[in-house]
């Protein structure tokens, strides 16, 4: 793996986002090799080359610790956003579990989204970091099909995988949730599929279900997206064009639907899908604390 000069890493303060009410952003790699189809990063805006590939930024521990010891204000740390903080070269460099032993002794919060099976070897270190500050973790699902999920994710842990993964993480205690996006228009975006995801992370102990029903495509993402098309399903490519032409928000024809079967069926079994509340919740009992600093 290759590493890369960085010179700063954990972001400033911003005051509880609406994103998961996250005050700091740390991004230890860049690129990722999961290979979705759908991944918004590959986009040309964020000016990621050879995106496919991990790199990791220099002396990213010691970066992160100065900058942690030097924030005026405690918070919550969010990772993986641009890139998945447990891609496969982390199981061997451990530069997120380094970074999380910092937030832990830096007295921080900590929100991750992944879509990898190797969060749980940190379990204990989310533990940890739950006795003193808020902590959150988001597993990306869009499908409850594994075979679907092998030709649009195709380099990362399937979804019943990633299902046990939740149940792990909630048997131990750390809130812990899906982010059910994209939902692919012509793909994903039906009834059963909503329904089976929803049963499932029911049935796993997720607390919360965040929703896209649709996928965004611009410049660079938007051709690779659909290559893919063209290699697994062959014709849905032009059904896109027609649809969507050169729009940036392509929602699913089917969105307005798929969003009252999901309301009705998430307050029947208690999952939580609006951003106030799932921010509300997983924060009870750390206001205090947090506003001491």
């Amino acid at each position: 793996m290759e590493f890369i000069p960085a010179k700063t890493i954990v972001s400033s303060y911003a005051a509880g986002d609406n994103w998961f009410g996250k005050n700091y952003n740390m991004n230890i790699y860049k690129g990722c090799c999961h290979g979705c189809v759908y991944c918004d990063s590959r986009s040309e805006c964020y000016q990621v080359e050879n995106f496919d590939e991990v790199r990791a930024k220099e002396n990213a521990l010691a970066l992160i610790s100065s900058e942690l010891k030097s924030k005026r204000r405690s918070g919550v740390v969010g990772t993986g956003a641009m890139s998945d903080p447990y891609n496969p070269y982390e199981k061997s460099y451990g530069l997120t579990r380094g970074a999380l032993t910092l937030i832990d002794a830096n007295r921080f919060g900590i929100c991750i989204a992944t879509k990898s099976d190797l969060i749980t070897r940190d379990i204990d270190l989310l533990k940890s970091i739950k006795k003193h500050s808020p902590v959150i973790v988001k597993i990306t699902i869009t499908t409850a099909d594994d075979i679907l999920c092998k030709k649009i994710e195709p380099n990362v842990a399937d979804s019943s995988r990633r299902f046990a993964v939740i149940r792990q993480l909630t048997e131990n205690g750390i809130f812990t949730g899906i982010l059910l996006m994209p939902v692919l228009p012509f793909l994903e975006d039906n009834e059963h599929n909503i329904s089976e995801i929803i049963r499932l992370a029911h049935e796993n102990g997720a607390k919360f279900i965040y929703p896209l029903f649709g996928v965004t495509l611009r410049k660079n993402q938007r051709e690779w997206y659909y290559q893919k098309l063209d290699e697994h399903f062959p014709n849905l490519r032009q059904k896109y064009i027609r649809q969507f032409g050169n729009e940036y928000e392509c929602p699913s024809p089917r969105a307005k639907l798929l969003w009252q079967l999901f309301q009705h069926e998430c307050n029947q079994v208690g999952i939580l899908y609006k951003m106030h509340d799932i921010i509300k919740s997983y924060k009870k009992g750390y206001d205090h604390q947090l506003s001491l600093f």
